[in-house]
């Protein structure tokens, strides 16, 4: 990781904006020396404020670091909150909630690790907001399974949990490997294993059998073309026909 360069002093800023920037510089060095050998001083440097300014908005490191993790936790808790509101087409949702944490951990990877990969985990603070974010992103998911299937809720919360850890895992041993495949492949991957398993339910939408046509705010905010998404809601299918046709094949007469 390269080392950010330090911002000149003496330039006002709106609270907003100056606390913005503080936690900009507060993630540089947090993402690059961990939390216990982070200093105050240094986060003051690299913001290029002074550290009694720096005191004004956090009066600690554990305050600014627990700021720091509220305001990347909110970003993936919306990012998948987009991506299961893009579309009305359950699958199309799932998909979109799946590349959600693909497409965080793609462009936003120092974040993540922030949250996820945290040196202070053992944290009350931090262990609550982390745990926070699975938690939110489960219920979330459990929505979705709950309208396709109509399974009571403790049921639907519990593989809305599995499912979404599932996603946060995959995504981060994708980033880990190198992005060893195209980032579509690999949510097409798991999309397709996280569809097969609800489709393993009853369902209320049959009407959902047939892929809808994905509309252009799914389209836009998962990155995908519309061929592109249409393969990754029917790839399921066509990988079950081959399987029964190979099942037909072998079964005795």
């Amino acid at each position: 990781m390269s080392t950010p360069e330090v911002r000149p002093r003496g330039t006002r800023l709106p609270r907003t904006a100056r606390r913005s920037q503080l936690l900009g510089a507060a993630r540089e060095v947090f993402v690059a020396q961990g939390y216990h050998a982070a200093a105050m001083d240094e986060i003051a440097e690299r913001a290029g404020v002074s550290k009694p300014v720096l005191y004004q908005h956090f009066p600690g490191k554990h305050e600014l670091y627990v700021a720091l993790i509220d305001q990347h936790a909110a970003e993936v808790v919306e990012a998948v909150r987009a991506g299961l509101g893009s579309t009305t087409n359950n699958k199309l949702r799932g998909v979109g909630a799946i590349n959600a944490f693909f497409d965080f951990i793609d462009r936003e990877n120092e974040s993540f690790r922030l949250i996820f990969e945290s040196d202070l985990t053992n944290d009350r603070d931090v262990r609550e907001r982390v745990d926070s974010v699975h938690q939110q992103c489960g219920e979330m998911i459990a929505e979705l399974i709950h309208e396709e299937t109509g399974l009571p809720a403790d049921e639907c919360e519990l593989l809305g949990m599995g499912l979404s850890g599932m996603a946060h895992v995959a995504a981060r041993f994708w980033l880990q490997k190198g992005r060893q495949m195209p980032r579509e492949e690999a949510v097409r991957l798991v999309a397709q294993l996280v569809w097969r398993g609800v489709a393993g339910f009853p369902r209320i939408h049959e009407e959902d059998d047939e892929p809808a046509e994905p509309d252009s705010a799914f389209s836009r905010h998962a990155g995908f073309s519309a061929t592109t998404v249409t393969d990754l809601t029917d790839s399921a299918e066509r990988a079950s026909a081959r399987v029964e046709a190979g099942t037909a094949e072998i079964r005795p007469s």
